[in-house]
């Protein structure tokens, strides 16, 4: 694959167009105007460094501002802050955010430990190596939860395969519904399930 090059859209303010014509400018000044106005027209392309750090902001305020709308709903469902983001090694424009982590008893389950997640394209949950398969890079979120047990390595985190076959737990594009299945995982009770899926 090409590596990508980026490029700064941001707008920049035009330079004046000068007042006279530049040998005029010169015969009365004795300078002549160095400036380039086809400068401001030009593209400043970006490192990937530069790339990952704005992608990486980008997801850190996403992360602040999903974690407070899921805290915001209700006193008795808290998760706790676990903001941490990547962003994808040869497409530094592409990353995802862990935002919360927690655990659930299900009824006729063992307790679940899960961990949300969005990121900011759309794609399929693959194995270890490659663990987003078929990225879509269009302009939507992916909103997901996967099912987590300590791994191998010292407080290492992997993904539970066990449940459904590849630990998701659940994806969907909409905010919504991804807020209404966190705060299904978060009730304390059957009760409040109910009232959170009414909704």
């Amino acid at each position: 694959m090409a590596k990508l090059r980026y490029y700064d859209a941001a707008p920049r303010a035009s330079l004046p167009a000068p007042k006279t014509t530049p040998h005029a400018e010169f015969l009365r000044t004795g300078r002549i105007d160095r400036r380039r106005h086809w400068a401001a027209e030009q593209r400043r392309y970006l490192t990937h460094e530069e790339v990952a750090e704005r992608t990486r902001r980008k997801l850190a305020a996403a992360g602040d501002t999903t974690h407070e709308r899921i805290n915001a709903f209700h006193a008795s469902i808290q998760f706790p802050k676990m903001i941490f983001h990547r962003t994808l090694p040869n497409s530094p424009h592409l990353g995802y955010c862990h935002v919360t982590a927690a655990k659930t008893h299900l009824p006729q389950s063992r307790d679940l430990t899960w961990a949300f997640y969005f990121a900011n394209f759309f794609s399929d949950l693959g194995n270890e190596t490659h663990f987003f398969d078929r990225i879509q890079t269009g302009y939507s979120r992916m909103y997901f939860a996967v099912a987590i047990e300590p791994g191998g390595e010292e407080g290492r985190m992997v993904i539970n395969r066990d449940v459904r076959g590849n630990g998701l737990i659940f994806r969907t594009q909409d905010p919504k519904i991804a807020l209404k299945n966190v705060l299904t995982l978060g009730a304390r009770d059957d009760a409040l399930r109910q009232i959170i899926r009414s909704l």
